[in-house]
């Protein structure tokens, strides 16, 4: 099944928990229509950093589009199903971006945590992670973006965040997906809103780049202990 929103009248991401157990989510709305999907905080870091990449490439002055205090999660929060592999594009005839969320199928990340737990991050992962989840076609103008940072030629393709999952399920079945259509406005204030969420999470150690806990912090940089309170 695929779910349009073409062009979406609203687009957002946030989280909801403690620091530490938040559930991240990426939800938009046409009219009465209200689509909410489960991501990763990984998944909002670098989509944050995509859309300022894309517009940056497309090279048209972009207004700040809405606040951030207009950007808070709607109710209810019935997400469709987790993301997997997302994907952004510029089309460049109607001036739109294009955001595509494809389901994560069941048994591709046996390793993946209970749902809706932040995952410790080690320091200098999330560069490691962008290398990983295909951040790098960005660079190729000729084959992905034809300058525009955005859609391959007339297929409407986006430039793919990262590669999760394989885009056909285990038994060749295609996952669902969901497609936000947005202005450079408003996906410049998702990403304004997703890189703020994510840096209001736990706070990181200074030794070592951990996240700290509200029990504490054992630093590998002091050999397993915890870090010395400050004065």
């Amino acid at each position: 099944m695929q779910i349009d929103l073409d062009p979406v009248d609203r687009l957002t991401a946030g989280a909801v928990g403690a620091p530490g157990e938040r559930v991240f989510y990426l939800q938009g709305r046409k009219g009465d229509h209200l689509v909410t999907v489960l991501v990763e905080k990984q998944q909002v870091q670098l989509l944050a950093a995509s859309v300022v990449e894309i517009l940056s490439r497309v090279g048209k002055e972009t207004g700040k589009g809405p606040a951030d205090e207009a950007m808070e999660l709607e109710e209810p929060l019935l997400p469709e199903w987790r993301a997997g592999r997302l994907a952004i594009g510029y089309h460049e005839d109607r001036d739109l971006l294009l955001l595509e969320v494809d389901e994560l199928v069941p048994g591709e990340d046996d390793d993946e945590e209970e749902d809706g737990n932040e995952e410790e991050e080690e320091a200098g992962e999330l560069a490691g992670l962008a290398r990983e989840l295909g951040i790098t076609p960005l660079e190729d103008d000729e084959e992905t973006s034809n300058g525009h940072g955005g859609s391959q030629d007339d297929d409407d393709e986006p430039v793919p965040l990262d590669d999760l999952v394989d885009d056909l399920g285990p038994e060749g079945e295609e996952p669902d997906k969901v497609r936000f259509w947005a202005t450079r406005e408003q996906m410049l204030s998702l990403a304004r809103r997703g890189a703020s969420v994510c840096a209001a999470g736990r706070p990181r150690c200074q030794l070592c780049g951990n996240p700290i806990g509200p029990e504490g912090h054992r630093c590998p940089a002091l050999n397993g202990h915890h870090e010395p309170d400050e004065a």
